[in-house]
């Protein structure tokens, strides 16, 4: 796992319009908690922060130099804009050098899936234990030359020495079930079609009949009339 060291700044003005303000200046607003402690409000330089992240995952560990000492915290809970996408706010867990903390990891799915196989994901993180210090950064589950039929629970995923399985063991992450065929999507299609009472437009329908009828009627003049 990788310890990135941040400057951390203490904050003095809180509510929107001090986040905002916090923001504007290239930080991003941060509370600490942990170890019965009252929270501690910090900023966090914004490019280094979005860097720790990019590169050491939603776990990094943090080094924050604070008021002339030196905290270590691990995200707990990040907020970014829904558009934009930039940090807004962050949560941190104080941790301590040897103490085990619960985190949740994410599960990645690696390897190609036997032919004729559909790939059903029903979890995509597990819970694990874990020293503060050496936390998991994510979990690989290789699907290659597994059969049609299999499932993968909690359980089968190998955790790295000094983690502990907190999520129950039996939690389904993924299965491996038979692909759809073609005649199958078509039964599918007709069906939803005829549970929303989906029928043809009457309106077209008969204006394509009308076209039709105007083109095979004798009401034309007929060839070399005055009208």
């Amino acid at each position: 796992m990788s310890e990135v060291r941040l400057s951390a700044e203490t904050r003095t003005e809180f509510g929107k319009g001090g986040a905002r303000r916090t923001r504007r200046d290239g930080k991003v607003p941060a509370v600490i908690y942990g170890h019965g402690a009252d929270p501690r409000h910090v900023s966090l330089p914004a490019r280094e922060f979005a860097n720790a992240i990019r590169h050491g995952g939603a776990n990094v560990l943090l080094t924050l130099d604070v008021d002339g000492g030196e905290q270590l915290a691990i995200p707990k809970a990040i907020q970014r804009h829904p558009i934009k996408g930039h940090f807004e706010h962050v949560d941190l867990l104080a941790v301590r050098r040897g103490e085990k903390v619960t985190i949740d990891v994410p599960v990645h799915v690696v390897g190609d899936i036997v032919p004729g196989g559909l790939l059903n994901t029903e979890n995509t993180t597990i819970s694990v234990e874990a020293e503060a210090t050496n936390l998991p950064t994510g979990f690989e589950v290789n699907i290659e030359g597994l059969a049609i039929g299999t499932q993968v629970t909690a359980a089968d995923v190998i955790l790295p020495a000094g983690s502990a399985l907190i999520t129950d063991a039996e939690i389904l992450l993924l299965s491996i079930s038979e692909a759809p065929t073609a005649e199958d999507l078509e039964a599918e299609m007709a069906e939803a079609v005829e549970e929303l009472g989906i029928v043809e437009d009457q309106t077209d329908a008969a204006i394509e009949a009308a076209t039709e009828g105007d083109g095979a009627s004798g009401d034309r003049p007929a060839e070399g009339s005055s009208e």
